[in-house]
């Protein structure tokens, strides 16, 4: 029980290096086209009924959305995403890695798939955000953010197994 603890912290952790290689992606040009308050205006759909949108850039905007967006992210994206990573090694009785880093490094690819396959077409863009805003290039984006959320998922479970 103690690894699901550390996993969710590691993906709050994880969460906040995504945020940072994400900012500086953009200042060279990578982007996704997301932002926190798409995210949060997706979230707040979900709880509503509507799980799919057209283009999410065209859905009604409410005032909460950032705080949203910002909770969303952190608590189930970061975190909850993480406990897949021990709870998958428990289900199929697999030893978790010896080599945190690696396992997560390796986790963090996997979990490019959630925005490609999930969140980008939710938001109406389609698979890989193909029809993302003009000039944005998410498969390139959400794999260079997911690296540094894997290694922070990794990092901490590394650390927590000498606590």
């Amino acid at each position: 029980m103690e690894i699901l603890a550390w996993a969710f912290l590691g993906g709050m952790v994880g969460a906040v290096l995504m945020d940072v290689t994400e900012t500086y992606a953009a200042k060279v040009g990578i982007t996704s086209g997301v932002n926190i308050a798409l995210v949060g205006r997706w979230f707040l759909g979900l709880l509503r009924g509507q799980f799919v949108h057209a283009n999410i850039l065209d859905s009604k905007p409410s005032t909460c959305e950032v705080k949203a967006g910002w909770a969303f992210h952190f608590l189930v994206g970061g975190g909850g995403v993480a406990l897949i990573y021990p709870l998958f090694f428990q289900a199929t009785g697999l030893p978790l890695p010896s080599n945190h880093l690696l396992g997560g490094l390796l986790f963090g690819l996997t979990t490019s798939l959630l925005p490609w396959l999930v969140l980008l077409p939710s938001f109406g863009w389609g698979f890989f955000g193909q029809h993302g805003p003009q000039g944005s290039n998410a498969l390139l984006a959400s794999t260079l953010s997911h690296i540094p959320y894997g290694l922070g998922v990794g990092a901490v479970i590394a650390v927590g197994s000498y606590v």
